[in-house]
């Protein structure tokens, strides 16, 4: 990249990771201009926004103290699962903490980014504001934060359903379940959380599971669970053992509720942070059910043979990544997510990255600030000579994979860009670590 550009990135935007970019950009001296959709900053975790996913009863599946930024801990009369409203005040807050906004352009849809050439010689950036007037720009790089769960992997399903059929990314209150006989298909955290809503507004809700899950209590000993534990570092195999023995106390067999067995080892998905969906299944107001066969009108058949009739099919099936305003074939795609070094970037290009396309059991937002220092790190390592930041460049064009540490996830789109937090929060330390002091 030529040092005496002047021209800024381009970052598009403003929820925890692009806030995280903002920050760290500006504390290396990186030039930047922000796109962000939405009035405000928060991302998905605003509900207000337009293409916000949230609903009503969300709250974080991880603890605060696992999930908040290191130099911004949540307030202490903050709970231990924060509610989305008061997440959206504590990104607001850490806006206001470190001055992010006024890097922004707020109610500004980037619908489109193309190069202008090789790496270094600029990108074009086309976006649309509030009144649908559309404006075009050239920037030196761009930086893509722009999340993971916007867009929504509906299923297809044999046959046709007379009720009503959503994506969980259509709900927003149990309201819309009341006195509606409910199927929930997915079983994942989302799939798990809007089944309990169900169960107090629905006149029945049923779950339909593919896969056997691992559930994780929120408590364990009276404290959240991902607290426990960590002060030393085990081998997985024996980390497997111990926790898995953990859960069998607290949690109990999965399988006595009706739940399928899991078809793979613990942390080889991300496991089902939440206990209260056994409680009801223990109570019968939910009923698991098997993989839906077809529809036939109101009626559901399932694998098993069995059938049921329901006004309302919820599909709470997960998201794909997006990025609809860059061809695919720029960001290196490998199956069902861009390849990426270090999930952020890109092997040839020094103008392009992507943060936040990274997924961990316990990584937090502290793990994608980490990620985002990286970069910033990085941007500043080029312009300045570091060698260290120069040594990057040539490890990432040599070829890499991604950080899995050992885990074989299972082989579903959503784990496509899973990472083993501690090999990958390690990797990217060391590398901010080198480009601190320079060295290769």
């Amino acid at each position: 990249m030529n040092p005496d550009d002047s021209r800024p990135f381009a970052l598009i935007g403003a929820g925890p990771t692009g806030l995280a970019a903002a920050k760290t950009l500006i504390e290396q001296g990186v030039p930047f201009q922000g796109f962000e959709l939405h009035s405000d900053v928060g991302g998905l975790w605003d509900i207000e926004g337009d293409r916000s996913t949230m609903y009503e009863t969300a709250h974080l599946i991880s603890s605060k103290r696992m999930t908040e930024f290191t130099d911004f801990p949540m307030a202490e009369d903050v709970a231990d699962y924060p509610s989305h409203r008061e997440l959206k005040r504590y990104f607001r807050a850490f806006a206001d903490r470190f001055d992010l906004r006024r890097h922004f352009r707020f109610n500004a849809e980037v619908v489109k980014a193309e190069p202008l050439g090789g790496s270094g010689e600029g990108w074009r950036i086309t976006w649309r504001d509030a009144i649908g007037a559309t404006h075009e720009e050239n920037f030196v790089g761009l930086i893509i934060a722009n999340g993971t769960l916007s867009e929504p992997n509906m299923p297809r399903f044999e046959g046709a359903f007379s009720g009503e059929l959503i994506h969980s990314a259509a709900y927003r209150s149990p309201r819309q379940f009341a006195g509606k006989r409910v199927l929930i298909v997915g079983a994942g955290n989302s799939g798990c959380d809007i089944a309990i809503d169900a169960v107090h507004h629905a006149a029945s809700c049923d779950i339909s599971v593919r896969r056997g899950y691992h559930f994780v209590p929120k408590y364990i000993f009276g404290k959240p669970a991902d607290t426990i534990g960590g002060a030393i570092k085990l081998p997985m195999w024996l980390k497997r053992r111990i926790d898995g023995t953990i859960l069998k106390w607290f949690t109990g067999d999965p399988q006595r509720y009706g739940f399928p067995k899991p078809d793979h080892a613990l942390y080889e998905s991300h496991p089902i942070v939440n206990s209260l969906v056994l409680f009801y299944a223990g109570h019968g107001d939910i009923k698991v059910r098997p993989d839906i066969a077809r529809f036939d009108g109101s009626t559901v058949h399932f694998k098993d043979g069995s059938f049921a009739d329901y006004d309302l099919v919820l599909a709470a099936t997960g998201y794909k990544l997006h990025y609809p305003f860059i061809e695919r074939e720029l960001l290196n795609w490998r199956g069902d997510a861009p390849h990426l070094f270090l999930n952020a970037m890109h092997p040839q290009r020094d103008d392009l990255f992507v943060l936040g396309m990274v997924e961990a059991s316990g990584l937090g937002w502290q793990g994608r600030h980490e990620q985002a220092e990286m970069v910033a790190r990085y941007l500043r390592g080029l312009r300045d000579g570091n060698a260290a930041a120069l040594a990057i460049r040539e490890e990432k064009a040599k070829g890499f994979e991604r950080l899995t540490g050992g885990v074989d996830y299972i082989k579903l789109p959503r784990m496509a860009y899973y990472v083993e937090k501690t090999a990958f929060r390690r990797a990217v330390n060391e590398r901010i670590s080198a480009m601190k002091g320079g060295k290769a």
